[in-house]
């Protein structure tokens, strides 16, 4: 007899731009809430003649082989969620055929395009419309690019489907587009909440090519009877959480009321607000600030920075000249490189994905200062100072435009372990600083689930169940 997926046990598929995971929420003996990772798997664009791309059926099969590993494990989750990076999407034909892999947010084909772009719809248009912070890589602009260049999967496409989307997809055969992740597209209407056709139009595609929009929560279906009988998994859910991987981070955040500020720490930093409504003004414009979907309708109001990019480019070009070292070993070091006193922006387009992350820092320090870190140790503190600056700029701009005092920051993702950091950042930006719950991604996956379930009612309840175990 198959075994029955066990009542109030959650699995989280949380992947990044560099690594997925997924972890397992359950209550233990006692009652309390657990959460375990039972799986870790690489993740890494494939450049492939000088375009990037993902390769999303090498994903598909670790999250499938992480599947397995957690019935080896004896867990029967009663559902999964899927988040993701936001922006990048990948096509479906006519019979449901998945054309070829989607493009990387990374590749340079954008370069120039929202130029061209506004030529049809200018910019501060764009803005008032979307309410989305204008980066080059977001999805408006690379289906813009697509169109105009006659990409293959984009000519012979039925469906466009975000990477969450996508990948829920290939488990269950049923296609959604959920919003948070949507969202981040700068394709929706950010009052409507629902896609802009003439922003659609200028892009050359049409509504027709996306499927219904569902909010977090959402149940997709289940997990189709091949993946259920390669990996032991029968009568498991697929819930549509919140698949941007911020929205679900930001669902975690452990505060008692809503006037917060939340920095979510990762390969990016996004540093923001959550509101009801859209906070759209010449001032938010020219401060490219973005409006973002979170979960039960609400606005993530925030800046996108670039984070711990930089150190995981550093990381791996020392790890090829054989010096791999540990994240014990980066925090000493940062305390060592104290002296160094020289910080670089860290959303410089020469940072984007240079060949050496190590030498273009090095420039930037030197066409600063006319002195470049003299060490790795300097380079890791160079890193942190330098993100820690960056964010009490972008601070003292949230301070202007929220329409609430914020006295207390947020820290959550994998950046909330990095002690050197969050000191560095408290005391630039005076104030209070809250580091935890690491894991806010795949506990705001696993809460969203929960509240697919009806364990849960709202995002007030599972933000105090969080607060009482961090």
């Amino acid at each position: 007899m198959k075994n029955s997926p066990t009542p109030g046990c959650f699995l989280a598929v949380d992947i990044g731009a560099t690594s997925g995971r997924e972890v397992i929420c359950f209550r233990d003996n006692d009652g309390k809430l657990r959460f375990e990772e039972i799986h870790r798997f690489p993740n890494a664009m494939l450049n492939v003649s000088g375009r990037y791309y993902w390769d999303i059926f090498a994903i598909y099969n670790s999250i499938v082989e992480g599947f397995a590993k957690c019935a080896s494990a004896g867990y029967r989750p009663e559902s999964v969620g899927i988040d993701t990076w936001g922006v990048d999407f990948g096509f479906t034909g006519e019979d449901g055929t998945i054309l070829g892999l989607p493009r990387a947010y990374r590749d340079p084909y954008t370069d120039g395009a929202p130029e061209e772009f506004y030529n049809i719809v200018p910019k501060e248009e764009l803005y008032r419309r979307t309410g989305i912070q204008i980066m080059p890589f977001n999805s408006i602009f690379q289906v813009f690019r697509q169109t105009r260049s006659g990409f293959s999967p984009m000519k012979h496409a039925s469906r466009l489907l975000f990477i969450p989307d996508l990948l829920a997809y290939m488990l269950t055969g049923r296609m959604v587009c959920e919003y948070t992740v949507a969202s981040t597209s700068q394709l929706l209407d950010v009052r409507s909440k629902d896609f802009d056709s003439g922003l659609l139009a200028a892009a050359g595609i049409t509504r027709e090519m996306f499927p219904e929009t569902v909010m977090p929560g959402t149940v997709i279906g289940e997990l189709d009877s091949h993946v259920a009988e390669r990996t032991g998994l029968h009568g498991v859910k697929v819930v549509a959480v919140a698949g941007h991987d911020t929205a679900s981070a930001i669902a975690a955040v452990p505060a008692a009321d809503g006037n917060f500020a939340y920095l979510s720490s990762g390969t990016w930093s996004l540093m923001g607000i959550e509101t009801d409504r859209p906070l759209v003004s010449d001032k938010a414009f020219s401060m490219n600030f973005t409006n973002e979907g979170g979960v039960e309708g609400s606005v993530r109001f925030l800046k996108n920075i670039t984070g711990m990019w930089l150190l995981e480019q550093c990381r791996k070009e020392w790890k090829l000249s054989g010096k791999d070292y540990g994240y014990e070993e980066i925090m000493t070091m940062a305390r060592k490189g104290a002296g160094f006193r020289v910080t670089v922006n860290p959303d410089d387009p020469s940072l984007a994905n240079p060949e050496s992350m190590t030498a273009a820092i090095s420039q930037l320090c030197r066409d600063k200062s006319g002195k470049a870190p003299a060490d790795d140790c300097e380079m890791v503190y160079c890193i942190f100072r330098s993100l820690a600056v960056r964010y009490g700029e972008v601070l003292d701009a949230l301070k202007e435009l929220a329409p609430f005092d914020i006295d207390t920051l947020y820290i959550v993702g994998g950046g909330a372990r990095n002690t050197v950091l969050n000191s560095m950042t408290e005391e630039v930006t005076g104030v209070k600083v809250i580091a935890g719950p690491s894991e806010a991604t795949a506990i705001g996956n696993c809460m969203l689930q929960a509240q697919a379930a009806g364990l849960v009612r709202d995002r007030k309840e599972y933000r105090r169940i969080i607060a009482g175990i961090y």
